[in-house]
């Protein structure tokens, strides 16, 4: 399981309850199968009744459920309760009123990052602590082709550095691109690589509703998509280009990969979602009945190609990883193709290897993916 959470998903003041009652009906008996499936889990997000005002169909708030049998009937009865989320220590009522906005969509995510850019920054955290300075970055969005505004971000070594290469980031499930990447992003822009990367829709800046994946192959289109007009640019066009996922972006690296099997000069993976196995209900925010569809689905494709990935590989993963399975990383190291690959396995590592472990192995596994980088631009 996470041992932190990468997206800011403050705990949010729910000022009063709300009850649902509603009897049993196709839309519930689907969310019941979607939760057993998944795993024992007593909350999900609810498919609302269609609305054609409603474009996405789901419930925004996380809810409990309990299943009732009325005395004297055969008619089940399913009680549905907001889940309540206490306040932020330390922090101003104003900020905490800003934290408890709904999240399921763009405009208060944006509210929420903005409130709250100072106080990461003043984070006792070793990615901020240690962050260089001097990274030239840049942040800017673009509408995708299905009219979605992507929030993307470039991190650039300081002026008078050679770029040796460039680096493309796939964040994970519940993620963003901002921050604790942000302090991973400038450490390797600061040994001389240009680093971009976007939040892939439904998650972090970027529109659509939040963790919904109605299509992961949409996901993987839109990292070809955006990466492709990056890769382009002078300064980074004749120079080595990498994809680099973490977890589920590890998915979408893999399968950027395979619909472009030539146009990359090697893939990064760490902790990578690659089989179906991968635990969709360990994150804190319950997982959307199609998300989690999509999430199989995808990690069932990827199974059956293991064989076809070809470029230079580099795969890191915790041991005790309980998100996703290091055994799953060993597969794939031997099911690849791949004539340069490379495995680490780190003991006593969990899933948030690059951010959430003490600092003497977050810098260990930062040091290793630009030694790998390094490597394979000098050679």
């Amino acid at each position: 399981m996470n041992r932190i959470e990468v997206f800011p998903k403050f705990n949010i003041v729910q000022n009063k309850k709300h009850h649902v009652q509603c009897s049993s009906s196709v839309t519930m008996e689907l969310s019941l199968t979607a939760t057993h499936r998944f795993g024992s889990q007593n909350h999900f997000s609810l498919p609302l009744e269609h609305n054609p005002q409603n474009h996405h169909h789901l419930c925004p708030i996380p809810i409990s459920t309990k299943l009732k049998k009325l005395p004297n009937t055969t008619k089940t009865t399913l009680r549905v309760s907001a889940k309540k989320k206490s306040t932020i220590e330390g922090i101003s009522d104003e900020l905490n009123s800003i934290a408890s906005l709904n999240l399921d969509f763009a405009p208060s995510r944006r509210q929420v990052r903005e409130a709250f850019t100072h106080v990461h920054q003043q984070l006792d955290h070793f990615l901020f602590k240690t962050a260089p300075a001097g990274i030239i970055t840049q942040e800017w969005y673009e509408r995708n082709s299905r009219g979605l505004e992507i929030f993307c971000k470039s991190w650039m070594p300081e002026h008078g550095v050679a770029i040796k290469g460039a680096l493309f980031f796939c964040h994970g499930y519940g993620s963003t691109c901002t921050f604790f990447f942000e302090g991973i992003a400038r450490r390797i822009a600061a040994s001389g690589f240009g680093v971009y990367a976007m939040d892939f829709p439904g998650f972090g800046l970027s529109e659509g509703l939040h963790g919904y994946i109605p299509s992961f192959d949409d996901l993987v289109d839109d990292a070809i998509e955006f990466y492709t007009k990056i890769k382009a640019r002078p300064e980074v066009r004749d120079l080595p280009q990498f994809i680099f996922g973490q977890s589920m972006g590890g998915a979408i690296a893999l399968k950027a990969h395979l619909k472009q099997p030539n146009d990359w000069d090697g893939v990064i993976l760490v902790a990578p979602m690659c089989k179906a196995g991968y635990n969709v209900i360990s994150y804190d925010d319950q997982t959307r009945l199609r998300t989690g569809m999509e999430l199989l689905r995808a990690t069932q494709d990827i199974e059956s190609q293991l064989e076809k990935v070809s470029a230079p590989l580099l795969i890191l993963h915790g041991a005790e990883d309980k998100v996703t399975d290091p055994l799953v990383s060993q597969y794939l190291y031997e099911k690849a193709s791949s004539k340069d690959k490379t495995l680490k396995i780190y003991e006593g590592g969990y899933h948030g290897i690059m951010e959430g472990e003490p600092d003497e192995r977050i810098s260990a596994v930062h040091s290793d993916i630009i030694s790998w980088l390094e490597f394979r631009c000098t050679r």
